[in-house]
């Protein structure tokens, strides 16, 4: 059996796709809270950074023929993990009552452009 990959560009000029998909499993390279309009991080704090990173992913997941509710996992770097529960009520702003994917948070140094937060995710289509 052959395994076909097929790798969806990123919209900004970095060496990196925005998502691979390998068989029927979508794998998202880590979101900022980048507004894609500007290609530049969004004002307002973790809450709205999370809040854009998180449609930043919806919109990958549209235009790799999936959706949000068919994500299996999320990966939640933080800058500071003081932001922590800003960030979760941002997420189940986001999406709603449940289920949820299974997630790790975890605290990191430093993320470009100085952001508060990336994400990364993994979905089935």
């Amino acid at each position: 059996m052959q395994l076909t990959l097929e790798h969806l560009p990123s919209t900004l000029p970095l060496p990196f796709s925005a998502a691979v998909r390998a068989g029927s499993v979508l794998y998202l390279s880590g979101q900022l809270g980048i507004d894609p309009g500007s290609n530049k991080l969004v004002e307002g704090g973790i809450a709205a950074e999370t809040r854009q990173a998180l449609e930043n992913i919806e919109a990958v997941l549209f235009n790799a023929g999936s959706s949000k509710e068919k994500l299996v996992r999320c990966e939640v770097f933080l800058s500071d993990f003081t932001d922590f529960s800003t960030m979760n009520e941002a997420y189940k702003t986001f999406f709603g009552p449940g289920p949820y994917p299974a997630r790790t948070a975890v605290a990191v140094a430093g993320m470009a452009l100085n952001a508060k937060i990336e994400i990364q995710a993994t979905a089935v289509l």
